[in-house]
């Protein structure tokens, strides 16, 4: 069994599961502190500002600051503050608005250099047809995460993913997804915690996106299974975690 210097934990299936904490969480995170592990929670979650995630953690007895959170509209940001223009038309909620603001882009319709989405409930025709018609005209498209639905109390309802698509059918032209499963934001994060990879160890309870990003960003990974992935799934055949436990204390008592 190895120690690692940091770790990145997904939040949903494996924190808590909606609006409840999963049993085992506040302890598990009570040790990285007593062992001053540095650590972050990576969410694909762009509609929330990191302060306002640091909150719902907060209040399910979860010991998070702001600086222990990277959502996926951080790290979109991020990618465009350090790679593309500041001329960025945004479409998305106040997490997006507020991280883009932060890194100092400009929100505008008019010429943009970047187009980026992220989930917004109030998404419209008038919104599809300027982000179109900007990366038509050469606008760099990126997406905060490829999600096709997410979870609610009514079922699984349309994701950024699906706006993504449509945003992709009437363009002609395929996103730069930044959320898990793509490598890239396990990179940003490795960045922010300035830590390497052979460092590290990714937890998450879902094999398509939490575990798939660790693999492909040659990081080794942890799967809980609290969530999504149950032991008997046929991927982990394909997708194989370096580790696995039914839950996050059954790995802090292997230490």
């Amino acid at each position: 069994m190895k120690s690692y210097g940091a770790y990145l934990i997904d939040l949903d299936g494996t924190i808590y599961r909606g609006n409840q904490v999963i049993d085992e969480a506040p302890g598990f995170i009570r040790w990285l502190k007593n062992q001053d592990i540095p650590f972050l929670f990576l969410t694909n979650n762009s509609s929330l500002p990191p302060q306002k995630v640091a909150q719902k953690l907060q209040g399910m007895g979860i010991a998070c600051e702001t600086e222990n959170v990277f959502t996926t509209s951080m790290a979109a940001a991020e990618y465009i503050h350090l790679n593309l223009g500041k001329r960025v038309y945004a479409i998305g909620e106040e997490g997006l608005v507020s991280a883009l603001q932060e890194q100092g882009c400009e929100l505008t319709e008019d010429h943009p250099e970047v187009v980026v989405i992220g989930i917004d409930r109030q998404f419209t025709y008038e919104k599809m047809a300027k982000a179109s018609l900007a990366i038509q005209q050469g606008a760099v498209f990126l997406s905060t995460n490829s999600d096709r639905a997410v979870p609610t109390e009514r079922g699984l309802v349309p994701g950024n993913g699906a706006l993504t698509a449509s945003i992709q059918t009437a363009s002609g032209t395929a996103p730069i997804f930044i959320g898990k499963p793509e490598a890239l934001f396990v990179e940003l994060a490795l960045q922010k915690l300035k830590v390497k990879a052979k460092d590290v160890l990714l937890i998450g309870d879902n094999l398509h996106t939490d575990i798939l990003a660790g693999v492909q960003a040659q990081v080794d990974t942890l799967l809980v299974y609290t969530g999504i992935t149950r032991p008997e799934d046929p991927e982990l055949e394909r997708i194989r975690p370096t580790y696995a436990v039914h839950h996050l204390l059954e790995w802090v008592k292997q230490f």
